[in-house]
């Protein structure tokens, strides 16, 4: 994050701002705070105050004596809170308590299928959070916020799937109310891809600001980073490149209820289904992964295909974004070494040398728990904004 030093015409730093660069490690002491921002001693002492009276950041003495007495360093509490993030998938779900830096307090990933309705399953969920927070040693007032994220194109504002394919039931319910005997704190929700892409930018790949997240699995989308933000689309449908229409897949007929998607050639259900007709008794990608891991010829040739299918997909979107890196993840990424062979032959051969010039092609940073981190971020990003942290100090006064 730049320094944000103002001219005495702009307008001051407010505290948010100040607990940002606190936050992102950039000052650390009162001193670096002025310089970076050009408040007097009495403007950074009064945000310094009120920051601590949200219980965000705390000062001690453990810095490096030049002679004198040894500065006081400024840190971002941590442990001031707690976050709930939930990761719905159609055939598990993981949860999981997570500290104000987005580390894992508490983790528990069940059975609990996403192809039952919202009714059915959210206050299961519910219930099972709520145990989770009395394992993780809080209680119930440090909850700041909840992240949760699902297949499917979702509607932010209002908290809702606007469509998917492989949750019956769910499109259009607004799942905040849920919470609402758990919990007042704020409740967002986005897609899967989406959360995974953040898990990633603000983990493992920060500072890169153009970044391509695939998630493979039963389903296929992408989370986009780009300049440095999350671009969720005009509608939220962005990265839902699953059903891009591709010769390879004329005439065949996808879950969606239309033909010739990628999905219906390169998706993880479609592989199910192709070893299923072969005599293989799987039910899920998961378990082709199994088969091609122990070594399976058709379990690994399906991937590969499927991977060659999806690298030519994704070229178009590598000379259209131009990203740094393209993370691969989802179930099938559990299988690499098979998919990303086929997905390289591909890509590398259809984008342009200038895009792939650079171009990196490396697993998830995460694995499993990448949608459940980035449930996490995605809440974190919100409530410890400069702004949230601004309109807090603004509802205290």
């Amino acid at each position: 994050m730049p320094a944000l030093r103002r001219n005495s015409a702009a307008r001051s730093v407010s505290a948010g701002e100040v607990f940002a660069l606190i936050r992102e490690g950039v000052t650390a002491t009162r001193a670096e705070v002025r310089e970076a921002t050009g408040l007097s001693r009495t403007a950074v002492a009064a945000r310094i105050a009120a920051l601590e009276g949200l219980g965000l950041v705390t000062e001690h003495e453990e810095g490096a004596s030049t002679g004198g007495r040894p500065p006081t360093l400024l840190r971002f509490d941590a442990a001031a809170g707690v976050v709930l993030a939930v990761a719905i998938g159609r055939s598990r779900t993981c949860l999981a308590v997570a500290d104000l830096a987005g580390s894992i307090q508490a983790h528990q990933e069940v059975d609990l299928d996403g192809r039952a309705g919202p009714e059915d399953l959210m206050p299961q969920l519910v219930k099972r959070l709520e145990a989770l927070v009395a394992e993780s040693g809080h209680d119930l007032t440090d909850i700041r916020g909840v992240g949760l994220s699902l297949p499917g194109a979702v509607d932010q504002t209002r908290g809702a799937i606007l469509n998917s394919p492989i949750m019956s039931g769910w499109d259009g319910v607004e799942l905040a109310p849920f919470f609402a005997g758990l919990t007042a704190a704020p409740v967002l929700v986005d897609n899967d891809a989406n959360v995974m892409a953040l898990a990633e930018w603000r983990g493992h790949h920060r500072g890169i600001d153009d970044l391509l997240m695939l998630k493979l699995s039963t389903g296929l989308g992408a989370g986009i980073i780009a300049g440095g933000a999350l671009r969720r689309g005009a509608v939220g449908a962005a990265g839902e490149f699953g059903h891009n229409k591709i010769p390879a897949a004329q005439g065949l007929l996808c879950r969606c209820g239309d033909t010739g998607c990628l999905e219906a050639i390169a998706g993880g259900w479609t592989l199910v289904r192709a070893l299923q007709e072969h005599g293989h008794p799987v039910g899920h990608i998961r378990d082709v992964v199994e088969l091609a891991n122990r070594g399976e010829p058709e379990a690994r040739r399906l991937l590969r295909d499927s991977g060659r299918h999806i690298g030519d997909a994704v070229a178009a979107a590598v000379n259209l974004l131009n990203p740094a890196v393209v993370v691969v993840g989802g179930d099938m990424a559990r299988a690499y070494d098979f998919l990303v062979a086929g997905l390289r032959e591909t890509l590398y051969g259809a984008a342009t040398a200038l895009a792939t010039r650079a171009l990196q092609v490396v697993p998830t940073s995460y694995g499993e728990s990448s949608a459940v981190l980035g449930s996490a971020a995605l809440i974190l990003h919100r409530i410890l904004s400069a702004d949230a942290v601004d309109a807090a100090l603004a509802h205290r006064r």
